[in-house]
């Protein structure tokens, strides 16, 4: 169906995940990563594939019109990972997240339109619909309500998909997913932090009473869901992606602390951040019961080699961290 595909961010978290999962279960597809390599982002995320003959690297901003189309104009399809994704970043200053989260969009589906791209596919996240209480889950039909400048942009890229599919017919794919986490993932996310300054000593700052809660999916589930919805998910639809693993950070730092052999006064209680959302938890019975995905990784295996991973790999994220 595809021959190549523009993939935007690439080289982050779960970009980088994502082609290296992608060129090994489709070798004949030829990936092209489209990044600006901001300060998240590593060429080292990506050192396994540099020589494949699938995988091509372009260093440049998706606001950048010109280029985009430039290579928007030799692909079948593009999968938009780029973003701003930090939400303590996005409190301080949300001018880059407005940036790239929805005028890189804008430019992007410009683009994707003038060059007839068969698929436009939109990463996006749970944190669009806002915050649960304590019951009920997000749903393709949940209601956006964001809640801090990150998610607000986020809500308004993929209010802008979703506007040109219904304005110009585009063919266009949304994803929204829980939170993810695995290797390569910067260390200013709440698990690899925690585990880097464990490594080095230092306490975990955890928010308030780490009462907030969190659906963990293991980025590799992720990227399997993503190949299924780009193959055969049905045009101009949403699906949800969640790990259906619910836990309070109180609980999840617990659980950091025991794999890496420390006790509960390595927590250092901080401040509440600004508007934070109090749980987040999806319902992904859509894609399992259309497409037949649901996480393979138990979230103990997952965090087992998630640790073992930031152990092995200092050299990788050292000169990441404060």
């Amino acid at each position: 169906m595809y021959k190549k595909i523009l993939v935007t961010g690439g080289s982050g978290f779960i970009g980088s995940n994502f082609i290296r999962y992608f060129i090994k279960k489709h070798p004949g597809i030829t990936i092209i990563n489209l990044d600006c390599l901001t300060y998240n982002r590593a060429n080292d995320n990506l050192r396994a594939v540099e020589q494949n003959p699938s995988y091509q690297f372009v260093k440049g901003d998706i606001c950048d019109v010109p280029l985009v189309n430039e290579w928007m104009n030799q692909v079948d399809a593009v999968i938009n990972f780029a973003a701003e994704s930090h939400v303590d970043r996005s409190i301080v200053d949300s001018t880059p997240f407005v940036r790239s989260n929805i005028l890189g969009t804008q430019v992007l589906l410009d683009a994707a339109l003038k060059n007839h791209v068969q698929r436009f596919y939109q990463i996006s996240t749970d944190e669009v619909f806002g915050s649960l209480g304590t019951k009920g889950y997000f749903t393709e039909k949940s209601t956006y309500n964001p809640q801090s400048p990150y998610s607000a942009s986020k809500a308004a890229a993929d209010h802008l998909v979703r506007a040109y599919h219904n304005t110009h017919k585009l063919p266009v794919l949304i994803s929204n997913c829980s939170n993810n986490y695995g290797p390569y993932q910067y260390p200013e996310k709440v698990i690899p932090l925690f585990m880097t300054h464990l490594i080095r000593g230092k306490k975990v700052p955890l928010y308030g009473k780490g009462e907030n809660v969190r659906d963990w999916l293991h980025v590799s589930d992720h990227c399997e869901a993503i190949d299924l919805i780009l193959h055969k998910g049905k045009t101009g639809e949403t699906y949800c992606i969640g790990g259906g693993c619910e836990i309070r950070n109180i609980d999840l730092t617990r659980l950091i602390l025991s794999e890496m052999g420390f006790g509960e006064e390595m927590i250092e209680h901080v401040p509440d951040r600004k508007g934070h959302d109090l749980r987040y938890a999806i319902d992904f019975s859509k894609i399992k019961t259309e497409l037949g995905w649901q996480p393979r990784w138990s979230f103990g295996e997952g965090l087992r080699e998630t640790v073992q991973w930031y152990l092995s790999n200092e050299a990788w994220w050292k000169n990441k961290v404060e």
